[in-house]
């Protein structure tokens, strides 16, 4: 068999990593890019191979390298058609969920006119250095690197900027110095304007979340943001529906104030992963002020940022998300 037919036997988590495969004297040999792995997901894969490839025909020795000396930074965008939709929230939590994985993950709040990440990552009094003009992320309590506009204003302060401002700033924050960062989200603005348009001519996504709430009005503009990264030939990973489900802390009987299903329904209708909703919870709101993501620990409400989470490692370890 020759090293594309062994290619073709491994998981595609798998195959889209591997860098080069070669076959001698039933020797095989594989670099695999091990970027983002945790050890045990290593150990994993390396198994993996050599119980695969080992039982191929003429094959008696399974050699397995892993590469991670090169970061391969992956931008992930965090999208919605209107505003108040939990975005933000959506992409903390995300970024906590991620860095607890073991991923190198980092966060840009590209929300340049009303930036929440330093209050929901408690880095609201920081300040970014510079270093051979470029910025340097600060450091969240949570050990996961981030910038925001919120780091670089007074706080309160209004930007009044005309577009291209805007999207020179977010150019700054993207291209600030991540070090071995392997996993940038953007939190972008709502709506499809001048920021997103920088994004997609400058610093084009590997991949798209988009966040919406059960209601038609919130899909109509969720559907608006699908259109701009399809425009932009950007995978949309999946969706996720926000506030879907209040129980009462009193009776725990669960309402659905906003509705529920409309998310997952407009996914099944578009062919486009639907990965989960989110519940409206006083907890994930008071977590959220406090500055301290649910996702970061053990707590019930983290649970279904985490659920997402793991979704969008899975995909990320897929060749379409390892851009193979």
């Amino acid at each position: 068999m020759d090293e594309q037919g062994l290619l073709t036997r491994l998981p595609a988590s798998i195959a889209g990593r591997v860098q080069s495969i070669r076959q001698a004297e039933g020797t095989v040999t594989l670099v695999i890019d091990a970027t983002g792995l945790d050890a045990a997901t290593r150990e994993a894969f390396q198994t993996a191979c050599r119980d695969i490839l080992g039982e191929a025909e003429g094959v008696e020795t399974v050699r397995v390298a892993m590469m991670a000396d090169k970061a391969r930074r992956r931008i992930i965008a965090i999208g919605s058609g209107k505003g108040g939709v939990g975005k933000s929230t959506l992409t903390a939590n995300l970024a906590a969920a991620l860095h607890k994985m073991g991923r190198k993950v980092g966060l840009v709040d590209a929300d340049i006119y009303g930036p929440s990440q330093p209050m929901l990552m408690s880095t609201g009094g920081a300040k970014p250095q510079a270093k051979d003009e470029q910025l340097l992320p600060v450091i969240s309590p949570l050990g996961i690197p981030m910038l925001s506009m919120g780091h670089l204003v007074e706080p309160g302060k209004a930007l009044a900027w005309r577009g291209p401002m805007a999207g020179n700033a977010f150019g700054q924050l993207v291209d600030a110095d991540w070090g071995d960062t392997e996993i940038l989200l953007l939190d972008l603005p709502p709506g499809t304007g001048d920021v997103q348009l920088s994004m997609l001519q400058k610093h084009k996504p590997d991949g798209a979340i988009i966040v919406s709430t059960p209601q038609d009005l919130a899909l109509i503009d969720a559907q608006r943001a699908a259109n701009l990264f399809d425009s932009g030939k950007v995978p949309i990973i999946g969706l996720v529906e926000n506030m879907a489900g209040y129980a009462c802390p009193h009776c725990g009987e669960v309402s659905d104030p906003f509705g529920r299903g409309g998310v997952e329904a407009a996914a099944e209708g578009t062919g486009i992963p639907f990965l989960g909703r989110i519940p409206l919870a006083l907890a994930i709101r008071a977590a959220s002020d406090a500055g301290e993501p649910p996702a970061a620990g053990d707590a019930p409400e983290g649970e279904a940022f985490t659920a997402i989470a793991r979704q969008l490692a899975e995909w990320l370890d897929t060749p379409q998300g390892a851009g193979a």
